[in-house]
């Protein structure tokens, strides 16, 4: 695909995507400002990364350490030699790069220096893990708590009524920020089936605002991709993850998790 045809594609599908959140948030009475966009790239190239960034969607996130690693240094190592050619005007923003698919313990060192918000926090281990790291390294990490609020044996997360005890262990660790909630709602082909997972989420959040009291830094729940984003902005979603109907008609196949 020619690339001004690719970049005509990429902006109409960000507007449509945008103006689907900003009508769900008002029917739900909310500020589409209060809803961030994250970019799940995964399998999308990186001249399409660029792209995005071109058109001010700088949230982006990846599910593979290896992969958002790759990718984040080949988008630094870009926007560095585009500030030796051709000075501040010619760089595209800086990315917020999330990691948002399941982290394993052994790669919490190779993904600090690139993610600094991490969705998928579901262990003390984890999180002990990151928080010495962080400290070693100089970085503080906001972190996600993931709760398998579906109950599904194929998913990542922690049981809902461990997530407070979780809280209360890790509150108080250094370099991490409990910033909210996260989870994935079954794949479903119609999203209102999905509802009921997001009212959940949202209820629990709410529980442990006002039992746990986890301070101003919680203020977030990451739920809703591709398939049912609109019923999880309309339950309260603060940000989104969303790849299929960001990338599609591009010649790639992208993915939310």
């Amino acid at each position: 695909m020619p690339i001004p045809h690719m970049r005509r594609k990429l902006a109409d599908n960000l507007k449509r995507v945008r103006d689907r959140i900003a009508a769900a948030a008002g029917r739900a009475g909310r500020s589409p400002d209060s809803v961030t966009l994250v970019a799940v790239t995964k399998t999308v190239e990186v001249d399409v990364i660029r792209m995005m960034l071109e058109l001010g969607a700088t949230q982006l996130g990846e599910s593979r350490v290896q992969e958002l690693a790759k990718r984040a240094s080949m988008i630094e190592e870009y926007r560095s030699r585009r500030q030796l050619m051709g000075g501040s005007q010619d760089v595209p923003p800086a990315p917020t790069w999330h990691m948002i698919g399941h982290l394993q313990r052994n790669k919490v060192r190779q993904v600090l220096p690139w993610a600094r918000i991490i969705h998928s926090v579901d262990s003390l281990r984890l999180a002990e893990d990151i928080s010495a790291q962080g400290a070693k390294a100089g970085y503080t990490t906001d972190i996600f708590l993931q709760v398998n609020v579906s109950g599904e044996r194929t998913k990542f997360g922690m049981a809902v009524g461990a997530t407070g005890h979780l809280l209360d262990q890790i509150r108080e660790m250094p370099s991490i920020r409990i910033v909210g909630l996260m989870t994935m709602a079954p794949l479903v082909d119609d999203p209102e089936k999905a509802r009921p997972h997001f009212v959940r989420l949202r209820e629990l959040f709410e529980e442990i605002r006002a039992e746990h009291r986890p301070g101003p830094d919680f203020r977030h729940l990451s739920m809703g991709m591709s398939n049912d984003f609109e019923v999880a902005v309309e339950e309260g979603a603060t940000m989104v993850r969303i790849g299929t109907a960001l990338f599609e008609g591009l010649g790639a196949r992208a993915g939310d998790e």
